[in-house]
């Protein structure tokens, strides 16, 4: 006779459901890890140099026989850099300002600066890149001497038909130290003051790139130094992209990049870092 209880099942006081199949894939999504995302980062496309030379090469005519002054030179500067240009007289500097400016027309290659391809464009539609997008400081100065200064820094303002040119022009040489000097003519100015006015010409309109030609040339050295303090300083400022062309080794190396040009060619390079370049 079987004993009490043997063949008996615990009760659990609830009878036991299965699953069923929908449950068991609803509760195995639940548990599974998130698919692992694979898709790569958006790549940004690199910004579109402000200058772009190609190949560029510049032959003149002359009585001897044709001379050239730029040979396949080719070049990129990105926006806000500072550009230094160095090199033996006669080596082509100037000339590849005049080229980037519009001012020199191409015998070969490609030149497209702030998005404007010069070879599709007129002599009209040169002049108002230069008056929309550029500002240019010589050795020389280039003022007209029978305008006072503010005259002078108007009128790149008044040709581009702006209505505050003068009290723009009066900011601006304000700003450059000459605000009591607005009414002087250039024959009543420094060297230095004249210089002044000329960076305060360049900068009137806000271009996106300043062409400076050998701008400390006719100064003095302290003078000189004080001129370049403020253009770099007005750089730093508005964020405008710098090409200066000089002589002078140490005022180059305040430079990001210099460049060194030998018979219309660029032989050499050298890169610094902005800090460095800032404090030289």
């Amino acid at each position: 006779m079987p004993c009490e209880g043997q063949g008996r099942r615990p009760s659990t006081g609830a009878a036991v459901r299965p699953l069923s199949a929908e449950s068991m894939i609803a509760s195995r999504h639940r548990t599974m890890p998130a698919p692992l995302d694979l898709t790569p980062p958006p790549q940004h496309a690199p910004e579109t140099p402000i200058i772009r030379l190609e190949s560029v090469d510049l032959t003149l005519s002359a009585l001897a026989g044709p001379v050239e002054i730029l040979r396949g030179l080719s070049l990129e500067v990105a926006r806000g850099e500072t550009l230094s240009v160095v090199g033996p007289s006669g080596s082509g500097k100037s000339s590849m300002l005049m080229v980037i400016a519009g001012l020199e027309r191409i015998t070969g290659g490609r030149v497209v600066v702030a998005g404007r391809d010069f070879a599709e464009m007129d002599e009209d539609g040169l002049a108002r890149f230069r008056r929309d997008s550029l500002g240019m400081v010589f050795q020389d100065f280039h003022l007209v001497p029978t305008m006072t200064a503010q005259e002078n820094v108007a009128i790149p303002l008044e040709l581009a038909g702006r209505a505050d040119a003068f009290a723009r022009a009066a900011e601006c040489l304000t700003t450059v130290g000459l605000g009591a000097r607005l009414r002087h003519y250039p024959g009543q100015l420094s060297g230095g003051e004249q210089q002044r006015v000329a960076l305060a010409r360049a900068f009137a309109p806000d271009p996106a790139l300043l062409l400076a030609d050998e701008p400390t040339g006719n100064l003095d050295g302290e003078t000189g130094r004080q001129v370049m303090d403020l253009l770099f300083d007005l750089h730093a400022r508005h964020g405008t992209t710098l090409i200066l062309v000089t002589h002078d080794l140490d005022l180059a190396g305040r430079c990001a990049r210099t460049l060194h040009l030998s018979d219309g060619r660029i032989e050499s390079e050298a890169r610094r870092a902005p800090a460095a370049a800032s404090a030289t």
